[in-house]
């Protein structure tokens, strides 16, 4: 799956505006007037080019024919670029006729310039254009100049339409094992619901289940955070865990650590080694476990299991993944708080110790899957991405 390295014809140095139409998209003002908005014209947000990735098909929002008029309208197959803000640079291809608002630039009337390779050409530029939008380069908040007088280099139409057609291999590729990911997690959501619930037994086993308060089986400490403002409380020491740093079921790198002395003069509490957290605040529901002793801020709450041999940790971790936490909590301004008391109120259903050891397994097994086909995919992406270095600079030809 590698262009060969074969020279042909010499690539030519263009400004964009010599090969393809750029403007800016505008929007109907006031915001949300009905004489201007809820009609049946899409219009893309930055949501539906994040979500679909190339081919995007609005979904969430929509215009008038009159609020069409004071947008931008553009047909079928038309390039679109994320131009402001700090998600700067995120392309796609318009799957159906619709308006765009000035937050993205709009690109059609194509001359000697494939549409699908200047989507290639913007997502090989999205990081460095990303990178300078947020830390206030030239990129933030891209002018309808600055984009018409980009250079580029193009080869002729026929090695661009090689060259997409050797990237939508690796596109192909990709979108299987996205599809594929996304079938496990559905299964494994499948086996949680059978596996969790008691409904389906697995076999030889046929002890009671029970329902206990959380509270009845397990420790609850909440962390805390020392104070910012004592330079002795942090650096060099023991880990702190910030929701940021829940990024998988397992956590054991934290980006901060907090000294003896903080912990000495906060009180906060040690995390024991294979105890099951939880995000209570702003971010409701991330779980992780830990794999050494650590200390964590106040929005996480850990879950200390009093008595190993009734309650299995891991087992924990995937029962409370099952459930909506938030069923446990009240309404305020912000939306759903949870706290120690309403926390105190989840209800954990398990089976003999024996039981669940046996489904932690089955739901291993699952998320290693899961993992694998993760590791694949980011392979592909990784493979993708050099290729696409090598091919939209000239470096590797392709024969035509």
């Amino acid at each position: 799956m590698q262009a060969p390295e074969i020279k042909t014809k010499e690539w030519k140095t263009v400004q964009l505006q010599e090969v393809v139409r750029v403007f800016r998209g505008a929007s109907p003002r006031p915001k949300g007037d009905p004489r201007y908005y809820g009609g049946p014209i899409p219009r893309v947000l930055i949501e539906d080019v994040t979500r679909d990735g190339k081919y995007v098909t609005p979904r969430v929002d929509s215009l008038t024919e009159e609020g069409a008029k004071k947008s931008r309208y553009l047909e079928k197959g038309s390039v679109v670029l994320s131009c402001s803000g700090t998600r700067v640079a995120i392309p796609g291809i318009l799957a159906i006729p619709a308006c765009i608002h000035d937050g993205f630039f709009g690109f059609d009337d194509f001359k000697e310039l494939e549409p699908e390779y200047l989507y290639y050409l913007f997502e090989q530029l999205h990081e460095k254009m990303q990178s300078s939008a947020t830390t206030g380069g030239v990129f933030n908040n891209l002018t309808t100049q600055i984009m018409k007088e980009m250079y580029i280099d193009i080869p002729s139409l026929s090695e661009q339409k090689k060259i997409i057609s050797l990237l939508n291999i690796w596109d192909k590729a990709i979108e299987l094992k996205e599809k594929l990911i996304e079938q496990k997690k559905e299964q494994k959501k499948g086996l949680e619901l059978k596996l969790l619930s008691g409904k389906i037994r697995l076999s030889g086993f046929r002890g009671k289940w029970e329902i206990q308060p959380i509270e009845k089986v397990c420790d609850l400490n909440m962390g805390k955070t020392p104070s910012r403002n004592k330079a002795l409380y942090w650096g060099k020491g023991y880990s702190w865990i910030a929701i940021s740093d829940m990024k998988g079921k397992y956590i054991s790198k934290t980006r901060e650590q907090i000294t003896e002395l903080a912990i000495k003069e906060s009180g906060i509490k040690i995390i024991p080694k294979d105890t099951v957290i939880m995000s209570f605040k702003l971010t409701i529901g991330r779980l992780a476990i830990t794999k050494e002793e650590m200390y964590s801020n106040e929005a996480i709450v850990s879950f200390g299991v009093k008595n190993s041999g009734i309650l299995d940790s891991e087992y924990l971790y995937y029962y409370l993944n099952s459930i909506d936490v938030t069923q446990y909590g009240s309404r305020a301004a912000k939306g759903i708080t949870l706290n120690k008391d309403s926390l105190k109120e989840i209800m954990v259903r398990f089976p003999p110790f024996e039981e669940q050891l046996e489904i932690r397994k089955i739901l291993s097994n699952a998320d290693r899957e899961i993992d694998l086909l993760g590791g694949e995919l980011l392979l592909l992406n990784k493979q993708k991405k050099a290729l696409m270095q090598q091919l939209l600079t000239g470096k590797i030809r392709v024969e035509v």
